[in-house]
């Protein structure tokens, strides 16, 4: 369920029943779905749709944003390190790279590629952006970002120099050498991230986040060594330390940020403080007396640096109270509440035994039906 449409099912429920009440919405993003538009919109800025290459490489139709940099202030530039005039683009790797554009049965991590991200990236700089804001959650790819950087100009040869195109982690093998590279001239680029997992290892990126894009269990040490092999030449090609594997960051959305930062300079800025930030959600918050937020799956991980989590924690210092509703609420959670929150405003919307796919088609009423209760609990 998209953000904005969550948010509208609560107001509308909430005026019906406490017509006094004065209330204001603002869907959340963390970087993946609704982050191009949500923060587009928020600054009446302009959204541009293009055609490129999905993460099996079809023909799809997405789109990013241009801002004003002025309307963002200099503070806020100056945090970004971007410059205070001219475009900034708002690009969203779920438009064109996102797990969401792979059907379940075909979801693989090693046929998928971010190129389309690298596309959106080059329609921006094409279109005159002066910075670039890189959403990067919700991706179906597990390729370091080298599809990206294919789109941009990088070129990789077999050992007889021939070219590889449409790379994914299922040609890795066949390459010898890159050639070639990004254009010069690309903008500043930053990465709203909160995922510190590095690139490899247990915690790295085929190990915690493939499972769920397709990757079977018994194949991530297989993807995991070839693209230790395809790092180490991405490094080498462009004078970066080895090191940068083992980062903080490198292992977000199938490596992508680490692919960037190798090539582009990209750097990585906390994505719920930017979006906080760029939507003024403190401003926001200090006239209200009630927070509601949710989450599609709220669990100890929640708490710890997502957009839900960090609406609790700044609701709760500012002395408001707080609610928030999930389609499930993990049983991780007990004894991990923040002081000021208790369990009875933590809602479950979908009933005990629910499976996945019918709480996600009855996701609207199971919602609209949970806030109608938790509103008529107060007198």
């Amino acid at each position: 369920m998209a953000a904005a449409t969550a948010c509208q099912i609560a107001v509308d429920v909430i005026k019906l029943e406490k017509p006094d009440w004065e209330v204001t919405s603002t869907p959340l993003t963390d970087g993946g779905e609704g982050f191009c538009t949500i923060l587009t919109e928020s600054m009446d800025g302009e959204l541009v749709e293009k055609v490129v290459r999905g993460p099996r490489f079809e023909e799809i139709t997405a789109q990013f944003g241009l801002v004003d940099l002025e309307t963002l202030g200099k503070e806020f530039c100056d945090w970004l390190r971007f410059p205070t005039s001219g475009k900034i683009a708002i690009i969203e790797m779920a438009e064109a790279s996102g797990l969401e554009r792979v059907p379940m049965e075909a979801r693989d991590p090693g046929v998928t590629s971010s190129f389309g991200t690298g596309e959106l990236i080059d329609e921006a700089h094409q279109c005159g952006a002066e910075a670039i804001l890189l959403g990067i959650g919700g991706s179906a790819t597990n390729d370091l970002g080298l599809g990206a950087l294919e789109a941009l100009g990088l070129k990789f040869l077999d050992s007889e120099k021939h070219s590889i195109e449409k790379l994914s982690p299922s040609k890795w093998d066949k390459v010898a050498t890159f050639s070639a590279g990004v254009p010069s001239d690309l903008p500043p680029i930053r990465i709203a991230c909160d995922v510190e997992n590095p690139l490899f290892g247990k915690n790295g990126a085929a190990a915690i986040f493939g499972p769920q894009k397709g990757l079977e269990a018994e194949d991530w040490i297989k993807i995991e060594e070839g693209g230790k092999r395809m790092a180490r030449m991405h490094c080498h090609y462009h004078s970066v330390s080895k090191s940068l594997c083992e980062e903080k960051g490198s292992g977000a959305a199938g490596g992508i940020s680490f692919g960037l930062r190798a090539a582009c300079g990209a750097t990585l800025v906390p994505g719920i403080e930017l979006v906080s930030r760029w939507l003024k959600l403190k401003e926001k918050m200090e006239w209200a007396d009630l927070v509601i937020t949710g989450e599609g799956r709220f669990d100890r991980s929640s708490l710890q640096g997502k957009g839900p989590g960090t609406m609790v924690r700044e609701a709760l210092e500012q002395g408001k109270s707080a609610w928030v509703f999930a389609g499930v609420l993990a049983g991780d959670l007990l004894g991990q509440l923040p002081k000021g929150l208790k369990a009875s405003d933590l809602v479950q919307i979908a009933p005990a035994g629910y499976l996945l796919e019918q709480s996600i088609a009855e996701g609207k009423g199971l919602l609209k039906e949970a806030v109608r209760e938790k509103i008529r609990t107060i007198g």
